[in-house]
């Protein structure tokens, strides 16, 4: 899930990976929305206000807007370029790095949120926001641009398309490869929609508050060991494999 890359991956893989981190976008959007009224998985609408204060001349109040989105643009570059520097090293799942410092972030915010009362929350958005730009870019590079977890205005734009072509495709390869990308879309609107309404649960219902977000923190965790797991018993058992094949006979 967190470690197949190129042509090594598959619908499976890529399924698995936007299953958890679409929910993981979907606690993030509705805790961000329920705590502070502003978005934290996307930038189109605060694009949208910078450019309408600009518009009025109110440079200072169109500030806050910037510094959302240079936080989700600065959370994709530190992804990318953590993904670059260290993709040589065989040692080291690559996409392990931006992931954590996700967790991290989650987590430092939902235990501080216990103790001090959050008398910045432009700090925390930013910091959500970084955390949304570090997803969304090592899911893109990990599935070459297939999967998009935190925002889903291009997702049902391109979920329309190939609805739409199912009716003029008449070759069967062509078919299968677009109910395929029918099939991850609708996993992704889904997972991020469930997501939403497990966060409100949890922020309302239960009280959680920013707490919420740990739970989004301890899905990413359990994936992480789960798809580490996995691994290693694959590799045991090609090892295992093989040491029986050059056994004589």
């Amino acid at each position: 899930m967190f470690r197949h890359q190129g042509k090594s991956r598959t619908l499976k893989h890529n399924i698995s990976i936007a299953v958890v981190l679409s929910f993981v976008a979907g606690i993030v959007n509705v805790t961000g929305f329920l705590a502070f009224k502003q978005l934290t998985t996307n930038v189109t609408g605060h694009f949208a206000l910078f450019i309408n204060d600009v518009a009025d001349f109110e440079f200072w109040k169109g500030t806050i807007y910037f510094l959302y989105i240079f936080s989700f643009l600065f959370g994709s570059f530190s992804s990318s370029f953590l993904i670059e520097k260290y993709r040589k090293s065989k040692q080291l799942n690559v996409f392990l790095l931006p992931t954590i410092i996700e967790c991290v972030i989650f987590i430092v915010i939902g235990l501080l949120s216990n103790f001090i009362d959050i008398k910045f929350p432009n700090i925390i958005i930013c910091l959500l926001l970084f955390a949304m730009g570090l997803q969304n870019s090592f899911v893109t590079k990990i599935s070459n641009a297939i999967v998009r977890t935190t925002h889903l205005t291009g997702l049902f734009t391109d979920l329309g398309i190939d609805i739409s072509q199912l009716f003029f495709l008449k070759n069967s390869l062509e078919r299968e490869k677009t109910k395929a990308n029918i099939k991850l879309r609708a996993y992704i609107i889904s997972f991020f929609f469930a997501g939403g309404l497990i966060g409100g649960l949890f922020y309302s219902k239960f009280n959680f508050k920013l707490n919420t977000l740990i739970l989004g923190a301890l899905i990413l965790i359990i994936s992480l060991f789960y798809d580490d797991l996995r691994y290693q018993l694959i590799k045991t058992k090609r090892k295992y494999n093989q040491r029986i094949k050059k056994q004589p006979h």
